[in-house]
């Protein structure tokens, strides 16, 4: 995670830096297994940490087990399902309690404002969870979304209060309402989604201008959907892809497939309409995010990593779309 002074990295291993962003200065190294009681996920970690403001936003899912030493700091810890820490010094802000004993995935932490209040979704091992950005209060909690082999993509937060949570291994994917009850927030499940409808085994669907976008775990069509999760379109023939990145820029898709094939697409509710394509990586695995910022991209796969300069390609693909037909 990068702001404009800080830069947060969590390791395979659950250690965490926080670095300042003009220098490179350490600010702080701690361990989120002996600090916060963590347990590393199976195929290591995947949580991106987040910044907001001046601090570093961390969901280390801690059970209150004791992991070393006799420092009662840590024991007091390390019962923590999300956390925040001051980015310049490490200090806990606060801390969110966890007491269905929910142990760290792979889901990073989104935010959400509902009910005029910002808070954190995020997805423990058995559930989901509503934290108060103020204090680390938990506003509420749900088991009504878990998966029992690996939770990868994040909670995406749609408008009116809807979260959409999805995962492969077959296990599809669900609709959740937030509902203001007496002063409490409630949780009601509003659909639920076989994965033939949509399923994501690592990459977190988009939501942008009303629709949503997602490559589907079960046939690897990149589909739209409306916002209670209706198929609208799904890609056709061979335009199928894997396990791969995507993102959206400037009103069009970037996917990446496994082998690091790039294929570019109209962001478009009418139909799939695919503008460009290259083989930007020749390895393997390439499942990393993306990252994208003045016309330059980063992709990568298990063996090496690229820039591209896609500020002249995305205009060309552009003007050719607004070409008239036949021309």
């Amino acid at each position: 995670a990068v702001s404009d002074k800080y830069v947060v990295a969590i390791g395979p291993k659950c250690h965490v830096c926080c670095l300042d962003a003009k220098t490179g200065k350490c600010h702080w190294l701690l361990d989120m297994v002996e600090r916060f009681g963590a347990t590393v996920p199976v195929w290591y970690a995947g949580q991106c940490a987040m910044i907001d403001g001046q601090r570093a936003i961390l969901a280390p899912g801690g059970t209150g087990n004791k992991t070393g030493g006799t420092d009662s700091a840590r024991t007091a810890d390390s019962n923590s399902l999300v956390l925040a820490l001051d980015c310049t010094t490490g200090d806990v802000v606060w801390k969110s309690p966890n007491p269905r004993r929910w142990t760290m995935t792979h889901v990073s932490i989104m935010p959400m404002e509902f009910a005029g209040k910002k808070t954190y979704v995020y997805c423990g091992r058995g559930g989901v969870a509503g934290i108060s950005a103020e204090d680390g209060r938990l506003l509420w909690d749900t088991t009504a979304w878990k998966i029992g082999i690996a939770t990868v993509p994040s909670p995406l937060v749609l408008p009116g209060g809807k979260i959409f949570c999805c995962g492969g291994y077959n296990s599809g994917a669900v609709m959740l309402q937030l509902l203001e009850e007496g002063g409490r927030i409630a949780v009601k499940t509003l659909a639920r989604f076989k994965p033939k409808q949509f399923g994501s085994t690592q990459q977190t669907p988009i939501l942008f201008q009303g629709h949503i976008y997602g490559v589907r775990e079960k046939d690897k069509r990149l589909v739209c959907m409306d916002l209670d999760g209706k198929e609208l379109w799904k890609s056709p023939g061979k335009n199928k892809f894997g396990l791969g990145p995507y993102m959206i820029a400037q009103g069009m898709i970037y996917l990446l497939d496994d082998s690091g094939l790039m294929t570019l697409a109209e962001a478009s509710p009418q139909a799939y309409k695919q503008l460009a394509r290259a083989q930007v990586l020749h390895g393997h695995d390439a499942w990393g995010p993306m990252a994208m910022v003045d016309g330059r991209l980063i992709v990568r796969d298990l063996t090496q990593m690229t820039c591209l300069d896609v500020a002249q390609s995305r205009s060309q693909s552009r003007s050719q779309s607004e070409k008239p037909e036949g021309k």
